[in-house]
């Protein structure tokens, strides 16, 4: 009999090992047919082991690697992380973070019944679309509003409503594909409405729309460029001047912002950032903007404008398909909140973020670092700029100071370093730049500046 043989008949069988407490601590936790499937698995793993020259390993480490695989497999696919990027509006890392507000309101909502469409006063059926269209005509000054899941919806829905069938105007200058690729002519297409370009790439003016008018044309678009820049020879029509063409043609203007800016960026260093009021002061009819970027609140489409409009949007078949849930609702009322309040900068994670004073993160920056450095971790500081980032402001930057990890100095691949903080349980997201591993302040909150710290000095060993 061979030495593989006699190691593999010391194998304990499923039965031995879900006798042992620790496998009935694990009952408990993850349920008896998933404590099998692992036992199963670890075992399996074992005779791999012994056929290529291994020993049998002890009960304990049979029921430990089933733990660890236990662990990782119930592990939640979707978790928070840390964000020491520096893009404030980070799509692929979620966009806007919530307020605190926010995040009670949600949980309020959703652990129990609500109104979401009913009628306390009258004790009747009520409307979704009810709850934050007051607040949205108070903030914006628009007529009416009413709010999809996301922007692509909004912009979907409000062009099948108002142009199916029918000509859409609009600059090629603004025919843009953003993240994910979302690409405006696309959108148009499935709404059911032609496309009208009109216009060069970098310049478009008045009489450029005023000649492509016709008896079938529905509507002017405008859309934000988004997540890019046209510089140099120039020139775009003012929307003012696009609805003035329009509505003395009888026809509508949508403008697609994007962002969904209320405040005034120039305060906070940035260029100016189009805002829905400007938008409907200059007289467009509809304005369609996303909740998860400059407004800084759950992901959302955000329909506001004229009355009239608007009320054939909500009338519209697709509206059902893409309607807001209670969870975002409620996320987005508390948000809205924070702007009728006047405390957007001092609540909103994001406009906190934009807000920060340059001196404070460098005084948090040099805390790390004398951290790291007790520990026997050297780093340094160095000067770098956070961006906006979601297609909002592109091309802005704010002044930060960052942390800086040179390869030189530490003992394992930078590429290598930057995994471990990935596949943390808690995962930390940094960026690398010319052999140096970098993280931002701006985008990790204060308190959790521990735990970055403690990441670290963990992925640095």
């Amino acid at each position: 009999m061979t030495i593989e043989h006699n190691q593999l008949r010391l194998l304990p069988s499923v039965d031995d090992l879900l006798q042992f407490p620790a496998a009935h601590t694990l009952i408990v936790r993850f349920s008896r047919p998933l404590v099998v499937r692992a036992v199963r698995a670890s075992l399996a793993q074992a005779r791999v082991t012994i056929r290529t020259g291994g020993l049998c390993p002890p009960a304990e480490t049979l029921l430990a690697e089933a733990q660890a695989h236990l662990s990782q497999e119930q592990q939640a696919q979707l978790r928070p992380l840390i964000n020491a990027t520096g893009v404030i509006i980070n799509t692929n890392l979620g966009r806007a973070p919530l307020s605190q507000a926010a995040l009670q309101a949600v949980q309020q909502v959703a652990s129990g019944y609500s109104n979401l469409e009913y009628e306390l006063a009258e004790g009747e059926r009520g409307s979704r679309h009810t709850h934050v269209r007051a607040l949205l005509q108070e903030l914006t000054g628009a007529e009416a509003a009413i709010v999809t899941n996301n922007n692509a919806a909004a912009i979907l829905l409000s062009l099948s409503t108002l142009a199916q069938g029918r000509e859409v105007v609009i600059s090629r200058g603004q025919l843009v594909e953003i993240g994910g690729g979302f690409r405006v002519p696309d959108v148009m297409l499935q709404s059911g409405c032609q496309l009208i370009e009109v216009g060069t790439t970098n310049r478009t003016r008045i009489h450029d729309y005023a000649a492509a008018l016709s008896e079938r044309t529905a509507l002017l678009l405008t859309v934000h460029p988004s997540n890019f820049l046209i510089t140099g020879f120039t020139e775009s029509t003012p929307l003012s001047a696009l609805t003035q063409l329009a509505h003395e043609r009888g026809l509508l203007v949508m403008d697609d912002l994007g962002s969904g800016c209320l405040l005034n960026s120039e305060q906070y260093g940035l260029s100016h950032e189009p805002t829905p009021q400007e938008s409907l002061a200059a007289g467009a009819d509809v304005v369609c903007f996303s909740g998860d970027k400059l407004l800084g609140g759950p992901q959302a489409g955000l329909i506001v404008g004229k009355a009239e409009s608007v009320a054939r949007i909500a009338k519209h078949p697709l509206m059902r398909a893409v309607r807001i849930d209670k969870m975002t609702l409620a996320a987005l009322e508390a948000t809205l909140r924070h702007y009728q309040r006047g405390e957007a900068n001092t609540h909103i994670p994001i406009w906190r973020m934009i807000s920060a004073r340059p001196e404070r993160l460098a005084s948090r920056i040099h805390t790390w670092i004398t951290r790291l450095q007790e520990q026997g971790l050297v780093a340094r500081t160095q000067r770098g700029e956070s961006t906006v980032g979601g297609g909002s402001l592109p091309g802005e930057t704010l002044p930060t100071t960052l942390l800086a990890l040179d390869a030189a100095r530490i003992s394992i691949p930078l590429t290598e370093m930057a995994k471990r903080l990935r596949l943390r349980h808690t995962p930390v997201i940094t960026r690398i730049s010319r052999d140096t591993l970098l993280l931002d302040p701006r985008t990790v909150f204060e308190e959790q500046d521990e735990e970055v710290i403690r990441a670290l000095l963990e992925a640095s060993q």
